[in-house]
């Protein structure tokens, strides 16, 4: 006997996406309502191949202050699986936590929100009995070892655990409910269904430990193709098989520019690559680095602000590439030309000097706050090399334009 369930994580309803200003009106609406598309994508997969279980586990909501729209389009979602007969499993995580503030909203009878403590959900399918062990987040911050309140298993069930969570010493994501490999094994169960993580990870193959990622990209950094596990389970064996559900990809094309030395040219390479990433990936919003900026191309470059060669780009990829957006343009030159010197360039001096930690204890108050961290993400080092690279790009564009208004 077989079951099949679904596995999805990490649907972040709701999300503000942040950063992306500027992009024509399509492709804006498109981004916005990308993580309700991506929803929809998993509820008429599940309502059409009716599997006998949907798991979610952890941050249906991209906030605690769950908005009425995100709640509506969860609860409609639901009132689908219900008539097809297809139970569904909730555990909630960090950022959708038990203490958080909003208006509720009821949900259908086929639908089980595992409590704040580690509880067992039982069902029976053809015949055969299968135990659900999952919990939500509380508090936003559960930082503590949760796997050890995970009983064991026992009997005949088939046992799948659901944990939303991080492995212990993990240190490129933050770290909630930690738990090691070992601690999940030591349980015995036949799948362990992960959330928290937004890349897809399988991290053991026999029985299954598997995150299967965000269901929708929620920012350039989250590229490649977002989805869910449609998973069968039978003879002891599971078999995954990974269903993509994203209303577009995020992603990079670098643009190699020596040799270039008029716009046109710049144009048809930066379509060629627009146009490979169409291929290969379908809708999707993508950077461009342009490299091998020589001094040709430089002095192309120069003759046009970097904010009318980004319009310029847009526009032509709207024109033949409609459901590809152009989120930005970022460029490799040669090491920058003497500045004069004077108060940007001590500020400049200042922000080289700062390590990981000066960084954080100076935007300690933006990225900490209780509202605003929705809309900035996680402070790790990739947010302050980016941080990093815009003070600079910024401050040197201000001492450029200084150096020639002497």
């Amino acid at each position: 006997m077989t079951i099949r369930f679904i596995h999805a994580a990490d649907l972040h309803l709701g999300s503000p996406f942040k950063g992306f200003a500027g992009l024509p009106g399509k492709m804006a609406e498109t981004v916005r309502e990308s993580t309700f598309t991506a929803f929809r994508n998993l509820i008429d997969h599940a309502s059409r191949t009716r599997p006998d279980f949907l798991l979610i586990a952890g941050d249906v909501y991209d906030g605690e202050d769950r908005s009425l729209r995100a709640q509506e389009q969860f609860r409609q979602g639901m009132e689908m699986l219900r008539g097809a007969g297809i139970p569904v499993f909730v555990s909630h995580g960090n950022h959708d936590h038990l203490a958080g503030s909003w208006v509720r909203f009821s949900l259908p009878d086929n639908v089980r929100v595992f409590g704040p403590e580690v509880e067992k959900a039982e069902l029976t399918i053809r015949g055969t009995t299968v135990t659900i062990h999952g919990f939500s987040y509380p508090e936003r911050h559960v930082t503590e070892p949760v796997i050890g309140r995970y009983p064991p298993a026992g009997g005949d069930a088939v046992e799948i655990g659901m944990l939303h969570g991080s492995i212990r010493g993990d240190e490129a994501h933050d770290v909630y409910a930690p738990f090691t490999k070992d601690e999940l094994l030591e349980k015995g169960y036949d799948y362990w269904a992960l959330g928290h993580i937004h890349k897809r990870q399988l991290l053991h193959e026999q029985p299954p430990i598997v995150y299967p990622g965000s269901l929708q990209g929620l920012h350039r950094k989250e590229s490649g193709a977002k989805g869910f596990y449609d998973v069968a389970i039978g003879r002891g064996k599971a078999s995954l098989e990974f269903i993509p559900a994203g209303a577009l990809v995020f992603g990079q094309a670098e643009v190699e520019c020596a040799g270039i030395r008029h716009a046109d040219e710049w144009l048809e390479r930066c379509m060629d690559r627009i146009r490979a990433f169409r291929e290969a990936n379908g809708p999707g919003l993508l950077d461009l680095r342009l490299s091998g900026i020589d001094e040709g191309a430089e002095g192309m470059f120069n003759d046009a602000p970097e904010s009318e060669w980004l319009e310029f780009i847009r526009e032509a990829a709207m024109r033949d590439c409609p459901d590809v957006g152009i989120h930005r343009i970022t460029w490799e030159r040669a090491a920058a030309p003497a500045v004069p010197g004077g108060l940007f360039r001590d500020v400049l001096d200042e922000l080289v000097s700062w390590d990981a930690d000066g960084w954080k204890s100076r935007l300690t108050d933006l990225y900490g706050h209780r509202q605003a961290y929705r809309f900035t993400g996680r402070l790790d080092e990739e947010s302050i090399r980016e941080i990093r690279e815009e003070a600079d790009r910024l401050l040197t564009e201000g001492l450029m334009k200084g150096g020639r208004a002497e």
